[in-house]
């Protein structure tokens, strides 16, 4: 690793130990998002991890960058995922955006001073980004008019800009689509009740409402036609981006259960010793290291033509495991492990919600299968047999 990049993490780490891990429950009780605490994250230098030097950021390449989340996730997931969004949208702004959008806006997002959100999805089209109803009109002096409604928009109310992705006209597909900042000031845009989450009240989520919300022309982050394009490779990194999260996820998990049974006397001797607990929580070590080569393979491979691929396998094998690896660990602690103090119950909770957001499990299998078939298409036909009588193919 690189001295930079070592860095980060050492400061990511603790960040998760002396920030996250010590307030987590008071927040979630606080139902409010630490505003101080992701001020903290700004001034250790990550919140503007892939971002370019000149505008603030640490300049990190993704593969390098995303293994920050897996330090974030030893504290909390839900925190984690947040911070990991922010950061798409930062590079994505600082990358893509107008010069006068950078100019206004580059340097309090790397700071952290100003927190961005991405807003793709909709009340009733889930993953199926191609059933798009929230619609922008171009009007004479350039600006835009937007409306329509997005659901799951993390940090509701509390980011400073929501990266929209928008149609530009009614007709079917992606060519017309869009990605516009809009920000949360905007007159004509307005969230609706917080949902109500199990262990992560902390991070506000709610459906965003546009009525003909008017945004300049300047926040203008991918042009039309390349809209979906852009928000799919979004999607890859915040994919790869929670993998990442899981493996700190797992990692707690894991000490957690080492913990207690190094200690747990039972049966003459103690937990840690009996070939049951040692099998358990092996099956859960090896997960863990299998989860972190795979996140780190997904995430060299984003931007290229394996990169969506790599990050179904990532998002499908890594927040399964974390959810297993929770599991396992609180049957570990026996009735202890379903107390609120020892944390895996927030955890276990949490594998689930990272199981789901931004695409779940089975989409990604669906991403591998069709890629199955396409290979499949390049292999030699083997004889299949046929039944009596049938003819044809």
């Amino acid at each position: 690793m690189t001295e930079k990049l070592t860095a980060i993490l050492q400061a990511a780490k603790d960040h998760a130990e002396q920030v996250i891990l010590p307030n987590v429950d008071a927040w979630n009780a606080a139902k409010k998002w630490p505003r101080d605490a992701s001020d903290r994250a700004g001034a250790a230098g990550l919140t503007g991890l892939y971002a370019p030097e000149e505008f603030g950021g640490q300049g990190l390449p993704l593969s390098e960058g995303i293994q920050v989340y897996e330090q974030l996730g030893l504290g909390d997931g839900a925190y984690a995922f947040a911070v990991s969004m922010h950061n798409i949208c930062t590079f994505a702004g600082c990358g893509y955006g107008t010069d006068a959008f950078k100019q206004k806006w580059a340097r309090d997002l790397t700071s952290g001073r100003k927190l961005a959100n991405f807003a793709l999805t909709e009340p009733q089209s889930g993953s199926d980004p191609m059933q798009m109803y929230t619609r922008a009109t171009i009007n004479t002096d350039g600006t835009w008019t937007i409306s329509g409604a997005k659901a799951w928009v993390s940090l509701a109310t509390e980011a400073d800009i929501y990266f929209t992705v928008v149609k530009t006209s009614d007709a079917p597909g992606h060519k017309d689509m869009a990605m516009i900042a809009i920000p949360a000031d905007a007159p004509g845009l307005r969230f609706g009740p917080m949902y109500e989450t199990p262990s992560y009240n902390f991070l506000p989520m709610s459906e965003m409402y546009l009525d003909k919300v008017v945004v300049s022309e300047d926040n203008i982050i991918l042009p039309i036609g390349q809209g979906l394009q852009g928000s799919l490779m979004a999607i890859d990194i915040a994919r790869v981006s929670i993998a990442s999260g899981c493996c700190g996820l797992m990692q707690a998990a894991l000490d957690t259960a080492l913990s207690y049974a190094k200690n747990r006397k039972m049966f003459g001797g103690k937990n840690l010793e009996l070939d049951g607990i040692q099998w358990m929580l092996g099956e859960v070590a090896t997960d863990l290291e299998v989860s972190r080569l795979l996140y780190r393979k997904a995430a060299e491979a984003l931007g290229t033509p394996e990169g969506p691929l790599m990050a179904a396998h990532a998002k499908r094998f890594v927040p399964d495991a974390a959810l297993k690896a929770a599991n396992t660990c609180t049957q570990v602690l026996g009735g202890m492990g379903l107390l609120a103090p020892y944390g895996l119950d927030r955890l276990s909770r949490l594998a689930q919600m990272l199981r789901i957001v931004d695409g779940t499990t089975e989409i990604s299998r669906v991403v591998i299968g069709r890629a199955l078939q396409k290979r499949a298409a390049t292999l030699p036909d083997l004889p299949v047999p046929k039944g009596f009588g049938e003819t044809g193919s």
